[in-house]
């Protein structure tokens, strides 16, 4: 209990600094070019798998054009349907952004696996008993298996129980420690540029 508390101290405080002296400056500038380039929302909205598989609107920067296919359909390396100010948004992690007000409202952490689109999660949980033990925590902003090169699209099997496996790796070692150290690194990994980020 002393752990999760610490863990959910650390998400308020700094996510609300996050929004207050970064977000609320950048949002406007990245608002307009957003919808300079391709008509639709700023905001893209969609239902991903949360703690205990419950499902939650996960917020994001629209890096796409209008489509049918978002909620089933991974981003693919050269996709058509990313705009060019979404390029960049996704290349520099930009779009994920708005889902500090999902750590802020608390179905997200800042760390901790990825949420999954809910048709990737009927399909992988399928694959291995181990995936449903990364919905014991809460998902995160960024993890353990994206500082690890286990980031972007899931086109097999294989790919995916790596993820898992990182996962759950995370889930046995946390400590505050390590929730700093993958911060750390997720800031300087995109600095330094992630080749599967697209």
């Amino acid at each position: 209990m002393l752990s999760k508390f610490f863990k959910r101290s650390f998400d308020i405080i700094f996510s609300l600094f996050f929004i207050i002296f970064v977000f609320i400056w950048l949002f406007p500038v990245l608002a307009v070019l957003i919808k300079l380039e391709s008509k639709g929302p700023v905001f893209f909205i969609q239902l991903r798998t949360g703690r205990n598989n419950t499902h939650f609107k996960c917020y994001k920067f629209r890096s796409m054009r209008l489509n049918n296919d978002a909620d089933k359909k991974q981003a693919t390396r050269n996709d058509h349907r990313i705009t060019v100010i979404g390029a960049f948004l996704r290349k520099t992690s930009l779009d994920e952004l708005p889902q500090f007000f999902n750590v802020l409202i608390g179905n997200m952490s800042i760390v901790g696996p990825r949420p999954h689109m809910i048709s990737h999660t009927e399909k992988y949980s399928q694959l291995t008993d181990q995936y449903v033990v990364r919905h014991s925590l809460k998902p995160g902003i960024t993890g353990w298996a994206q500082i690890c090169g286990l980031r972007g699209e899931v086109n097999n099997a294989e790919a995916m129980l790596k993820r898992v496996d990182a996962d759950v790796w995370y889930l046995k070692n946390w400590s505050f420690l390590l929730d700093l150290k993958i911060i750390f690194l997720t800031f300087w990994i995109t600095l330094k540029g992630d080749k599967n980020a697209y």
